[in-house]
């Protein structure tokens, strides 16, 4: 088991995330950067689906009770093993009492923790995900225990080569498909909405990241439609917001563009004030 010393700024349980209720109005959730959980996994020869800790801007303290495995990616949090800096997407092997903490991330904004054969913890609709209408907490909370596989067995090292992609982190452009509605702008409107240097704002979360600075248009309101992670709509006022993995189902602001999984994974690891180039893919 681990406990949890400190929780950090902002932490939950995420698998790959919840699917089959999109009808009933549930959110799919799920790591927001599912390219640096999936990495995380796939060194310790986890399946990417297993659930890991997404640790959001400051990361948290956490005392193991017995000997497992870990391996932490994503954002850059400063990971220290009994106050010792450690490696980031590297295994490394823990031992009992052993304490890992996190600090401030200096590049980045999330950073994932993944252990041998996973957390274990309820499932509710078919997930582990952590979100707040469907499971008994929406976050960790200090004092909280949570629980791990157990190793089994020596760990079997492979001889594979695997190199880590930190351009998710530092990348600013997001590459995008037309929306539904990206027709109905006109001309310099759709130019203003590609050529321009967006910011990410201080309105960001897992839902949904709004970006600066206004995009004005004139776009025909729609009718309530089905939305996705990384649809991007535009306000009436102007206000470009990217739904993210908690986003809602369904939502009545025009549908101008769809990112790609892999710009999701990007966004979401950007904070206030990062900038942004939106990238049409044909």
């Amino acid at each position: 088991m681990i406990k949890v010393l400190k929780a950090g700024f902002y932490t939950t349980l995420q698998d790959s995330g919840r699917f089959g209720f999109r009808g009933y109005g549930v959110p799919v959730s799920g790591a927001m950067d599912s390219y640096s959980s999936q990495f995380a996994n796939a060194l310790l020869g986890n399946h990417e689906q297993a659930a890991v800790l997404e640790m959001t801007m400051v990361g948290g303290t956490f005392q193991f009770t017995a000997p497992t495995l870990i391996v932490i990616s994503g954002a850059l949090m400063e990971p220290h093993l009994n106050n010792e800096p450690i490696s980031q997407n590297t295994i490394t092997a823990i031992a009992p009492n052993d304490i890992l903490s996190f600090g401030k991330t200096s590049l980045g904004f999330r950073t994932y923790l993944a252990i041998k054969g996973g957390f274990v913890s309820e499932k509710m609709l078919n997930s582990q995900s952590q979100y707040g209408a469907i499971t008994a907490s929406s976050t960790i909370k200090n004092n909280d225990i949570l629980k791990h596989a157990s190793l089994s067995q020596e760990f079997q090292e492979s001889n594979a080569s695997v190199k880590y992609e930190d351009s998710i982190l530092v990348n600013g452009s997001l590459e995008a498909y037309k929306g539904p509605e990206f027709d109905g702008l006109i001309e310099h409107q759709k130019r203003d909405l590609l050529n321009r240097t967006l910011k990410v704002s201080k309105l960001n979360n897992r839902m949904a990241y709004q970006l600066e600075p206004l995009i004005p248009n004139d776009l025909i309101p729609i009718l309530t439609a089905p939305v996705l992670p990384g649809t991007v709509q535009l306000t009436p006022q102007g206000h470009l917001i990217v739904l993210m993995r908690d986003c809602q189902t369904t939502g009545g602001y025009p549908r101008v563009l769809q990112l790609t999984e892999r710009s999701i994974n990007s966004l979401s690891q950007k904070t206030v004030g990062n900038t942004l180039k939106i990238r049409l893919k044909e």
